[in-house]
């Protein structure tokens, strides 16, 4: 078998690919496109082309058309363009990925697995580790025509990916071997790692346990640092923290647990939410939720839909939440002119007008904040006492809310 060579570290140029379909409208793939870039971007990778092409669906063979296939071919051949790799924005299969390498001769990776490259990256505990070499595992067996390697010496992910190089279609079966002994392995240490998790979230005696969930890239950290008073990793990168954080949090008297969790993302490859259920775990067990938008985004309705529907698919428990509306710092909108005929769309709705909007809908179970800016802050912990009061007096009716101490 050959050796399986991780990237480097330098930032690379790459191309981006997306379609325009029945579903998935010219608006829409523009959108997923630029989500596309910020996970290039925050894997190191820079962007310097866009190609989309309008079709009922994708290729069975090569993803795109042979036209455009072409075109691709072209710009990548250009060695002014200086093009190591094409990114498309859906999952590859085996047969798309071969046939694309072979046509484009440079580096080939979907959305999948750059998600997952860049989990590789920021995972930091054994824990996170673990997963993520699962889902990575998990990712590459049904591909393994493709994949050239020395499996026995692999490692993680680097900051753009892992190169793979040499023959390997007669190494097929005992590569799928490795493979399957690998991720039965990675079971087993999860299983150990998920015992200890479970020991430890006993441990926290009754505490009230509140979790907070979104988007990736909407403020959780920055906001758990803020209730906390502790230092969270935070940056406006999508997934700079994939490890759960749990902390206790003390509004006025009443002392309850803080949990910030990995964030979701549109197409979250299952291969990820099987190997992180663990970590999710925090959001199974959660009392309450706290599910923090980013408001600035055009596109943060869907977001917030999105995670809705991960949510229901971890758990079917209906549990507590509201919703707190971030960054709204960050909100902009268009000044409608009188002589405007334009239509009202997002952009042009002015953030008071949307604040009413959305209180009308929840009954004002939603508090509009800028955690970077730390407005509003004291609203948001009122509203986040009386939601963790009433669960504490349901549950402890005859409680003076004295716990144990509680420290991760």
């Amino acid at each position: 078998m050959k050796e399986f060579v991780i990237a480097d570290s330098q930032t690379e140029n790459a191309v981006l690919v997306g379609l325009i379909t029945p579903e998935q409208t010219e608006a829409k793939s523009k959108e997923y496109l630029d989500e596309l870039e910020f996970l290039a971007t925050t894997a190191g990778i820079q962007t310097v082309k866009r190609f989309t092409q309008r079709l009922d669906y994708a290729n069975p063979v090569t993803f795109v058309g042979s036209g455009k296939l072409e075109e691709l071919r072209n710009f990548v051949d250009n060695e002014d363009n200086n093009i190591g790799m094409v990114i498309f924005d859906d999952e590859l299969s085996s047969k798309q990925l071969r046939n694309l390498e072979t046509e484009l001769k440079v580096r080939i990776m979907d959305r999948t697995g750059l998600i997952l490259d860049i989990f590789a990256s920021r995972a930091q505990t054994a824990h996170a580790k673990t997963q993520v070499e699962l889902a990575q595992y998990n990712y590459m067996l049904p591909r393994l025509t493709r994949l050239w390697t020395h499996l026995e010496r692999q490692s993680g992910g680097g900051s753009s990916g892992f190169r793979m190089r040499g023959p390997g279609e007669t190494q097929l079966e005992t590569d799928r071997r490795i493979i399957l002994a690998k991720i039965n392995k990675l079971k087993e240490d999860l299983k150990e790692i998920d015992k200890q998790k479970a020991t430890q979230r006993k441990n926290r005696g009754r505490l009230v346990r509140a979790a907070l969930v979104g988007y990736t890239n909407v403020g959780k950290s920055t906001l758990m640092n803020l209730l906390s008073k502790s230092d969270v990793f935070a940056e406006n990168k999508l997934f700079a923290t994939l490890d759960t954080t749990v902390r206790k949090v003390t509004i006025e008297n009443l002392p309850f647990l803080l949990a910030d969790t990995v964030g979701f993302i549109r197409k979250l490859p299952t291969e990820l939410i099987e190997s992180f259920k663990s970590t999710l775990d925090e959001v199974r067990e959660a009392d309450l939720l706290i599910h923090v938008v980013d408001i600035s985004h055009p596109a943060f309705e869907e977001q917030l839909d999105i995670v809705i529907q991960t949510l229901n698919d971890i758990t079917q428990e209906i549990k507590p939440a509201f919703i707190v509306f971030n960054k709204t710092d960050a909100f902009s909108h268009l000044e409608k002119e009188e002589d405007d005929l334009t239509p009202r769309i997002r952009e042009n709705i002015p953030l008071e007008e949307m604040k009413k909007t959305w209180m009308n809908k929840l009954n004002e179970n939603c508090v509009f904040i800028s955690a970077k800016k730390k407005q509003n802050i004291e609203e948001l912990k009122s509203l986040l006492y009386q939601k963790v009061k009433e669960i504490h007096i349901q549950r402890f009716p005859y409680n003076d809310f004295l716990y144990p101490e509680y420290d991760e």
